[in-house]
This record gives structure tokens, C-alpha cells and sequence, in this order.
């Protein structure tokens, strides 16, 4: 992935290396769409960027360690309380609610109210037998609510699923989309110009490619 120099960083959309997300994959299909993007752990430099987009892969217990261990957990608090632009992907989006029942109990950012739960063990699948867990593959995913993020993707579109837990709103009118995988639940979350996907745009195609080029220009006008 190219780098961005600092004096460049204001032009870029940052995307936060706390040493659990695929940073790669989503760096190159920002890239990809045109965006400079700078790669960073760095509060200052991320703070001087347009935008930034927190992804995670792995469990919340460990993922909200780094966060804390790495000093970030003050700046995304005062960032998400800034109202500027914001993109959370996966563990990303799970981190933003207040807890999470993964491995115990253990606190978020808590920016959205809320906890992060596991799917059922017992779910009925369609041919019979039960569904498995982790959700992993391709779902439909049903457009709740107006979001400069879902400009052009229709409701029942297609995204890249890959969790056990999936995150309760305490307040249903932050839900921005809805999936059903055995239940319903929260795929994207929104408040302003702070936006969470629980899928994955950098492994959804074109409709994830969208997503992520209707953030960027959300950074870009913002």
C-alpha cells in the first residue's frame, strides 16, 4: 500500500492500525476508488485525516485490549463525540456498543447503546438440521433507513457476512440495515456522519465498492 507523507495525511482517509483489522484489504479498495489513505496508530496523524475507518477481525475481548493498551480508546472517544466522518467494519462496528458477552463480559467504546450477543446454537436451517456458527457468506441485507453510506444500493442487496456475535441496539432508531441469518439482527448502524457495517465492503464486490466510495466522498464533503 502506498504511503501518505504527513503533510498529506489531511487529505487522506485514515484507517486505524491497532494490529486487528485487515487493513490491507480495505487501504486497496479505498485506493482502488481513488482515495489517498494513510495507514496509522497515530491519534495526531488520524485526527488530521478527513475521515477514518476503524475495521477489526478477531474476538472483541482482544481487539478492545489493543484499543486500550495502544492509548487510542481517548481519541475514537472524543472523534465519534466530534461528529466527523467515521466507518466501522466487523469488530469495528460490535467495539462502538457499550459491551459485549464474547469470552465474559467486557466493555466498548460505548458510543452506541447496546451489547454485542452470540447467534443461538440452535437455529432451524431451512433443509433441516440447525444453522451453522460463525455466519459466514453471502446475505441479503434490508435498508432501514436514509444514509449518505447507502446512496444507490438497494434494499435486499447482497454483502460479505463472517461473525458469531452480532450487536442489540438498545435504541432500535440507530439500525440504518437488518439481516436475518436464523434471527434478525443489526448489519449497519448509523448516527450522523458516524456509520458501522457488521459485514465486510472490502469483500463484497460492487456493492461493497460503493459503500466505501460513498464514505470517501461523505469525507471528502464533509
Amino acid at each position: 500500500m502506498s504511503k501518505v507523507d504527513g503533510s498529506a495525511r489531511k487529505g487522506a482517509i485514515g484507517v486505524v492500525d491497532y494490529g486487528m483489522g485487515n487493513l490491507r484489504s480495505v487501504g486497496k479498495a479505498l485506493e482502488s476508488l481513488g482515495f489517498a489513505v494513510a495507514v496509522t496508530a497515530d491519534p495526531s496523524e488520524l485526527d488530521s485525516c478527513r475521515g477514518i475507518v476503524f475495521p477489526g477481525v478477531g474476538a472483541f475481548r482482544d481487539c478492545m485490549g489493543n484499543v486500550v493498551r495502544q492509548g487510542l480508546l481517548p481519541f475514537l472517544t472524543d472523534y465519534l463525540a466530534s461528529g466527523r466522518p467515521f466507518l466501522g467494519i466487523c469488530v469495528g462496528m460490535q467495539l462502538l456498543f457499550a459491551e459485549s458477552e464474547e469470552f465474559g463480559r467486557h466493555e466498548g467504546i460505548g458510543f452506541f447503546p447496546g451489547k454485542v450477543v452470540r447467534f443461538p446454537a440452535d437455529m432451524p436451517a431451512a433443509g433441516g438440521g440447525v444453522l451453522k456458527v460463525p455466519h459466514m457468506g453471502w446475505n441479503d441485507v434490508e435498508i432501514l433507513a436514509d444514509h449518505p453510506v447507502l446512496e444507490g444500493i438497494p434494499s435486499g442487496t447482497y454483502f460479505y457476512f463472517v461473525h458469531s456475535y452480532y450487536a442489540v441496539p438498545s435504541d432500535p432508531g440507530i439500525a440504518a440495515c437488518r439481516t436475518t441469518y436464523g434471527v434478525p439482527f443489526t448489519a449497519a448502524a448509523g448516527l450522523g456522519m458516524r456509520f458501522a457495517v457488521q459485514f465486510h465492503p472490502e469483500k463484497s464486490q460492487a456493492a461493497g465498492l460503493r459503500l466505501l466510495r460513498n464514505f470517501g466522498r461523505l469525507c471528502m464533503t464533509a
